[in-house]
């Protein structure tokens, strides 16, 4: 259901207004680039500084849009249960396939803590729930135990794992089974994540490289020597891209990138900042080698 390239959009502003319009031609951009999902509103989509009203926005037009086309997992976690509940809910509302929802930040809880979060908001909605797991910006890190636990609820599904640590794949494989689904949320270590049991990720480069990301997730996922190779092959492309857009904080250098190939503008809101001249130079290299630009 939600496997292979997921793209994890960007959110476009212009004069700090979301940019419906540009919004709008990137999802049927992706829609043509084969994309395998789309995920607004989530980190990349800068959730933290989106209002209530721009954060239900971003989803609706990514469901109105994409009209069945491609599945939407839309980001809808928050640091309060409730707001997690109220924003779950109503992504079920519009039609939104599925939701990704992000370790609470902040707060600190325990695994416990984190288990009831997940409970609640599983207990109030009916749709599939992705968790997301990335330490780095929440702190907290949900063990497999507790994820375990949490697979046996109706709705949760998989897990978004960005904490970089590759043998957490063969120990969710293990404690969970293949139908669990796993999705690496970094770019740069989806080769080895998808050889040891995962089924694809929701990629920031991918706003980006929208083709190149959709056929290296289809050869990573096949196992036969030609389908390696060709993986191995695309990975090589992909892995300056995928540095030069970790440079500075996400997503101010994939807004630089997507400006220069014409797609929105690299404006990010406060406390955001747009990429030094150093880092531009960085990407734009980037962006030569892979023939993008």
């Amino acid at each position: 259901m939600f496997k292979g390239s997921n793209v994890a959009l960007v959110t476009p502003f212009k004069n700090n207004k979301l940019d419906e319009e540009t919004y709008i031609k990137l999802i049927h951009f992706h829609i043509e680039n084969g994309t395998n999902g789309l995920v607004p509103a989530g980190t990349t989509g800068e959730s933290p500084t989106l209002s209530h009203e721009e954060h239900e926005k971003v989803i609706e037009l990514c469901v109105r849009e994409s009209k069945g086309k491609l599945p939407v997992f839309a980001g809808t976690g928050s640091n309060s249960t409730e707001e997690a509940i109220s924003l779950t809910t109503h992504a079920e509302k519009i039609g939104a396939n599925g939701a990704l929802i992000v370790t609470p930040y902040y707060n600190k809880p325990t695994q416990e803590g984190l288990y009831q979060h997940y409970k609640s908001i599983n207990d109030k909605c009916g749709i599939p729930i992705i968790i997301y797991n990335i330490p780095g910006r929440s702190v907290i890190d949900m063990t497999v135990d507790t994820m375990a636990r949490l697979y046996e609820l109706k709705n949760i599904i998989g897990v978004k794992d960005a904490t970089g640590d590759l043998n957490r794949v063969n120990q969710t494989l293990e404690k969970m089974g293949k139908d669990f689904l796993q999705l690496t949320g970094n770019d740069d270590n989806a080769l080895e994540f998808n050889k040891r049991g995962g089924v694809g990720s929701i990629s920031v480069t991918a706003n980006i490289a929208p083709k190149l990301c959709s056929e290296f997730q289809k050869y990573s996922i096949n196992k036969d020597d030609d389908s390696k190779k060709e993986a191995e092959r695309l990975d090589s492309v992909l892995q300056p891209l995928h540095h030069a857009m970790f440079v500075e904080s996400n997503p101010s250098p994939v807004k630089y990138a997507a400006k220069l190939l014409k797609l929105c503008e690299d404006e990010v809101r406060l406390p955001l900042v747009k990429v030094t001249d150093k880092t531009k130079d960085i990407i734009k290299k980037a962006l030569r080698s892979s023939k993008l630009i």
